[in-house]
């Protein structure tokens, strides 16, 4: 069994995977692919993070955690490229981990995506309850005996109990029963995924193109109302921030104890960043992977990059940050410089916005679990494509449920905090995969191979450790736990039913 769990999946093998009968339909181009990464990121991210960063841990300095989080997913980005041009199959980073170091990393690495993908949907699907919540409330202000009946009855609003690490009891009960609106838009998501790939990122592209248009007119209407003043202190909470399992060894300590400064709040809104990644699970859906996969990847990142840096200069600049409101920074900025016409435009757009983050999401889990039952180590359940829609349907559903429940249960807090920390380490074992792949097997073909190898693989290494040790010491328990659980589903089901232990391909780590 010892050498079971190094066994690499051949880069043969999973290029037959992709040509077999059992495989998605290839329909997305490189803008598809794009709108695809741009819908997964730009977000909960640019929407609300940026208010709880500024505010808590950064000041007019958040451009340049903005700048870290992003250098720091440039380096990743560019090794999932040059793998995804590679294996143009689903599975993403779980597929990159077979290839190179072995099934049981492999495992660890996609039951970690699991953890990423469905965790993240349902964050942002409870964010997107409250920005509904929060609109139709407008809507009905303004024309209360038109759509007065429009607002939801308060026992479905929230999740039953709130999370608090810095009150003295930390659970709280909300007086709430579920949140509905977070189970409908988890179950009407999932109806579309089940409907097809194409009419997915069809709708997707609508949601893109709306939501670009509300980031593109919170710059050129919010640059006529910026004062400079607002940015002096530019860095009230310095520009370090470096910390250790929470605990800070580089900056001061802000309330609590916990880490300021640039760096801390680079790892906070690291979120905002989570969903270049997914773009590489769509590869085996791509009508050139080789090309087009790669120009996904790194051009919906480049652009989310230049739209973040200006929106939060913008923010920090209109707004005071120690005035930004936390929960909706962005709307309530303009509110606060009298534009309430365009507080109504933003909050539509944050809507759009964060429904085609959760669709992206939503897409990108059940293709990791496709992946990873077609090798076995998943029941075949979640294997099963649609004889029509050519979809992994019965895991979309699946997946729709689960994300349904945690979303209507669980408070913010818990959801948010397991999303950050798994997202970077998958971000880890890419850039680690591709420094091996480049000693173990030179001479496979690359049509498009990572710049300045092995420096940009080693710094994406270094840069994501960082901000992975700057996350809070109870985010690595949940991390253990997780993947505790995940072993135990290996060693229980997966090594017994690994096809690549079974079959004649399997060859010693």
């Amino acid at each position: 069994m010892p050498s079971q769990l190094f066994l690499r999946k051949p880069l043969s093998m999973l290029l037959a995977e992709a040509e077999g009968e059992n495989r998605l339909r290839r329909i997305l181009g490189p803008v598809q692919l794009t709108s695809l990464g741009v819908g997964a990121i730009i977000g909960t991210g640019i929407f609300v993070l940026t208010g709880v960063a500024a505010h808590d841990k950064t000041g007019p300095a958040l451009v340049l955690s903005f700048v870290a989080a992003g250098t720091a997913c440039i380096f990743a980005a560019l090794c999932y490229a040059e793998f995804a041009s590679m294996t143009p199959v689903a599975g993403s980073a779980y597929t990159y981990a077979y290839a190179t170091l072995g099934e049981l990393f492999a495992w660890i690495i996609g039951w970690d995506l699991v953890l990423e993908y469905m965790v993240a949907s349902a964050t942002v699907a409870h964010g997107w309850s409250h920005y509904f919540q929060d609109f139709i409330g407008i809507l009905s202000k303004k024309f209360p005996d038109l759509l007065g009946w429009m607002n939801v009855p308060q026992v479905f609003t929230n999740a039953p109990f709130d999370f608090d690490p810095a009150a003295a009891s930390h659970f709280s009960s909300t007086g709430t029963w579920f949140d509905l609106p977070a189970i409908l838009i988890s179950l009407i998501i999932t109806w579309v995924l089940v409907k097809g790939i194409r009419e997915s990122a069809g709708f997707n592209v609508a949601m893109v193109i709306v939501k670009l248009a509300v980031v593109l007119l919170v710059i050129g209407v919010g640059v006529f109302y910026i004062n400079p003043e607002n940015w002096k202190p530019f860095a009230p909470f310095g520009y370090s921030g470096i910390s250790l399992f929470g605990k800070t060894i580089f900056g001061e300590a802000g309330a609590g104890g916990q880490p300021v400064g640039v760096m801390a709040g680079a790892a906070t809104i690291f979120f905002a960043y989570i969903g270049f990644d997914s773009v590489s699970t769509h590869a085996e859906e791509a009508r050139n992977p080789r090309r087009d996969v790669p120009i996904g990847i790194i051009a919906s990142l480049v652009l989310c990059t230049i739209l973040y840096i200006l929106v939060s200069g913008v923010l920090t600049g209109m707004v005071r940050y120690d005035k930004l409101h936390v929960d909706a920074p962005v709307s309530n900025a303009f509110e606060q410089v009298g534009l309430p016409q365009v507080q109504f435009l933003v909050s539509l757009g944050a809507l759009t916005g964060i429904t085609s983050v959760l669709l992206v999401m939503m897409l990108s889990q059940p293709r990791v679990l496709l992946a990873m039952s077609r090798d076995g180590l998943l029941p075949p359940f979640f294997a099963e494509v649609h004889p029509r829609y050519r979809t992994p349907w019965k895991g979309t559903i699946l997946t729709g449920i689960f994300v349904s429940v945690m979303a209507a249960l669980l408070p913010l807090r818990i959801l948010a905090d397991l999303v950050n920390i798994g997202t970077l380490f998958a971000f880890v074992v890419v850039c680690a995969a591709v420094l091996i792949m480049r000693i173990r097997h030179p001479e496979a073909e690359r049509p498009f191979r990572c710049p300045g190898a092995p420096l940009t693989p080693i710094l994406g290494i270094i840069t994501c450790l960082l901000l992975m040790f700057s996350l809070p010491a109870e985010n690595w328990v949940r991390l253990a736990v997780w993947l505790g659980i995940g072993l135990v589903i290996y060693f229980v089901y997966g090594q017994f039913n690994s096809v690549l232990a079974r079959g004649p391909h399997g060859r010693r780590g």
